[in-house]
């Protein structure tokens, strides 16, 4: 569904504060570990596309940096099921005609499609999602997102939805 891939590059002017990583318990490592092991090798645009994720049209920029574009599943993206090593959404930042996987995003619909209801909040690395939220486009549902930057620094917190370090053409 297009309406996915262009809704998910579109997102909320706010910026979360900047957040501790979340650690898992006796592992000596962190989930972000865990992510970036499980996506390593989306670091191949191609890669991600023979696995489903679809880019949107535009490269995405707000008041807080850049996201970059926004190369959604959408088969995960329907799932109500939240797989830390799976995530929805992958964010390349565009160099030149180069892609690099610099963050990725989880998406959930809200079950009701109420904003002033938010008993289905997800949670990963220990924080609820963002939202609920109105869909960015006609036809996206209400629902909630979370950024994670596991590829590329992001001085504003790992969970920030923007990034000041990420930029579009």
């Amino acid at each position: 569904m297009k309406i996915l891939h262009t809704a998910l590059a579109i997102a909320l002017a706010a910026t979360l504060a900047p957040a501790a990583v979340a650690h898992d318990a006796g592992k000596g490592h962190t989930k972000v570990d865990t992510v970036r092991k499980a996506t390593e090798r989306f670091h191949d645009v191609r890669v991600a596309r023979e696995a489903g994720y679809e880019p949107a049209a535009d490269c995405v920029t707000g008041p807080g940096g850049g996201m970059g574009i926004h190369y959604t599943n959408e088969r995960l993206a329907r799932d109500p099921r939240i797989d830390l090593r799976r995530p929805e959404v992958l964010l390349y930042e565009p160099h030149g005609d180069q892609r690099r996987l610099v963050a990725v995003e989880y998406f959930r619909a809200d079950a009701d499609g109420r904003l002033e209801t938010d008993d289905d909040r997800p949670y990963l690395f220990g924080r609820g999602f963002d939202g609920p939220m109105e869909g960015h486009e006609p036809g996206m549902p209400v629902h909630y997102d979370l950024h994670a930057w596991v590829w590329k620094h992001n001085p504003a917190g790992t969970f920030a939805q923007f990034n000041p370090r990420v930029s579009c053409p």
